[in-house]
């Protein structure tokens, strides 16, 4: 069953003519339709919801606690914004915490394809399969296609001075900015449950740096198990934890952020060179 909250509803106008029992949208009801979506869940449906992420990932982070995770039901959260695609509608509809916030929820999947065709990968793997599943969709996707898979990094470059992780929508970025740079380079799709064992079999000269068009930092966590076993260097760019006051493109937001391939060089470059 495909419920919308009255986000992008009109483009969804010929499913609620083909199937009017199975599509509903119910209004701007973002922490309600989460216990209702749970509800047709654990009546034996699987539910689809779509709609901002700010207002899906915090609005309604505790009836995805409640009705889905403690109730152990499977459903599908597909949004739209990713951190700031909504770049001219102000703070409100920024989101650059949702991949860390949901991280927060045991037994979740967190899925972050960069591509229309690598969200179809995902959901047709994830879509069914009984798990609370979320799917951050981007407005700004990468020109380059990967094939991916489920819970699996890409291995697009080998090298020996470094590993570069590269996330989501930053792939573009990552790749013009190493391009010529002698660094192995991964793609992570699946951002929970997190491919360490990819990550452990390509650290190169014990320094990874991170690319997370998200908050600085959201994946620390997965990579500390590696901390204990060998000395890392980490470094990278991500979106600073502080608020964000500024208007603009979302162009404007990666150049004044950082998210760029001329920054993500330079940084990368300086990191290379570093001392360990």
């Amino acid at each position: 069953m495909l419920i919308l909250i009255d986000i992008g509803a009109f483009g969804f106008r010929d499913f609620m003519e083909k199937y009017p029992d199975r599509v509903k949208n119910i209004g701007i009801f973002e922490d309600g339709i989460v216990g209702v979506s749970a509800g047709l869940a654990l009546s034996g449906m699987i539910p689809t919801v779509y709609g901002i992420t700010p207002f899906i990932v915090q609005r309604s982070l505790e009836q995805l606690k409640l009705d889905y995770i403690y109730q152990n039901v499977g459903g599908n959260f597909i949004t739209t914004g990713a951190a700031y695609d909504f770049s001219k509608l102000g703070y409100s509809h920024y989101c650059p915490e949702d991949v860390e916030t949901l991280k927060t929820l045991p037994g979740i999947e967190i899925l972050i394809p960069g591509t229309p065709k690598q969200f179809e990968v995902l959901f047709r793997q994830c879509c069914m399969n009984g798990k609370l599943s979320y799917f951050r969709m981007v407005d700004h996707c990468n020109k380059t296609e990967v094939d991916i898979e489920y819970g699996r990094a890409a291995i697009l470059k080998k090298g020996s001075k470094g590993t570069v992780i590269a996330f989501a929508d930053v792939l573009d970025a990552a790749i013009a900015a190493c391009s010529d740079l002698d660094v192995t380079l991964l793609y992570y799709t699946t951002a929970e449950p997190f491919d360490l064992g990819t990550l452990k079999d390509n650290i190169e000269n014990n320094r990874i740096f991170l690319c997370e068009p998200f908050y600085q930092g959201t994946f620390m966590k997965d990579i500390l198990p590696i901390l204990s076993e060998r000395r890392i260097a980490i470094d990278g760019v991500g979106i600073p934890r502080q608020v964000m006051r500024t208007y603009g493109t979302k162009q404007d937001k990666d150049r004044e952020l950082g998210l760029t391939a001329q920054n993500i060089r330079y940084r990368l470059q300086q990191f290379l060179e570093r001392e360990i």
